[in-house]
């Protein structure tokens, strides 16, 4: 039976900095785009909506729980909770909140805020303490069954709804409107925050677009999107290779990759790609 590839959530230098700022302020450019690449047969479906459009959405999050969950079907991971060995700590829920990265954290303040004296909420203190950490110290043995029990409640899936959109969904469909990329490059923008965050790091989102840029440009700065996202995927590759954990680059590779070369900038459906060698399929 495949084992799920949990492993691919490993990441994150904590969360809150920059990324709010991201839609705002760009980094500087560079010349030397590559030449323009034929357009696609309908530029305008790649632009009149973004990845925030609903059905866009929804597809997005298929295609990062093929990666994240070996399934298409992300709805059944709110109750998710295991440490997958990665240093993290607990890897859980829908985007694979960390209880060593700081989103599980801000995660359970959220939900205790809207939901006071939940069952997660004695838990704080230790999720506390072990952020930055793999420590399961307060944690074990009642935290994994009191996550699952959570997930039944209406409330706290929404919370995990949000914080994926205000940690990792709307930085970067917003970053990618700003550059002038399309639906499949907020897409490809959006699955490399949730692999590696964003921060200081050589392999955080931030630093993976500067190596790219120093490629191709964006749209926005002139540049031709195919090549440009190219080049992210390259540096993309790059900062996988950096981490044992990340060393399969084959939801790059055998899916987004594919996505690109066939000149489907929308994302338009059906798709087909391959993730670990299972095969995926979105009418």
């Amino acid at each position: 039976m495949h084992v799920p590839h949990r492993s691919t959530t490993a990441r994150r230098t904590v969360l809150a900095t920059a990324l709010l700022g991201l839609a705002a302020a760009a980094l500087p450019g560079t010349a030397g785009a590559a030449p323009e690449a034929a357009a696609p047969e309908d530029p305008a479906g790649a632009y009149a909506i973004g990845l925030d459009d609903p059905a866009k959405k929804e597809i997005a999050m298929k295609l990062v729980s093929s990666a994240e969950n070996s399934s298409l079907d992300w709805q059944a991971q709110y109750q998710y909770i295991e440490d997958i060995g990665d240093g993290r700590g607990y890897t859980a829920g829908i985007i694979g909140f960390c209880s060593g990265t700081g989103d599980m954290l801000d995660l359970v303040e959220l939900y205790t805020d809207r939901r006071p004296g939940n069952v997660l909420a004695g838990y704080l203190p230790a999720l506390r303490e072990v952020d930055g950490s793999d420590s399961h110290e307060g944690l074990d043995p009642g935290y994994p069954g009191a996550w699952r029990e959570a997930a039944q409640d209406p409330e706290f899936r929404k919370a995990q709804n949000d914080e994926r959109d205000r940690v990792y969904f709307n930085p970067a469909v917003g970053r990618g409107k700003s550059d002038g990329i399309g639906v499949l490059g907020q897409f490809i923008y959006y699955d490399a925050i949730v692999m590696h965050g964003d921060g200081g790091d050589s392999t955080s989102f931030s630093s993976i677009r500067e190596r790219a840029l120093g490629q191709a440009g964006p749209p926005a700065q002139g540049g031709d999107e195919v090549a440009y996202l190219h080049a992210f995927l390259d540096a993309r590759v790059w900062a996988m290779k950096q981490e044992e954990a990340h060393e399969d680059t084959s939801r790059v590779d055998t899916a987004q990759r594919v996505f690109l070369d066939a000149g489907n900038l929308g994302l338009d459906t059906p798709l087909d790609w391959k993730v670990y060698g299972d095969s995926y399929h979105l009418d």
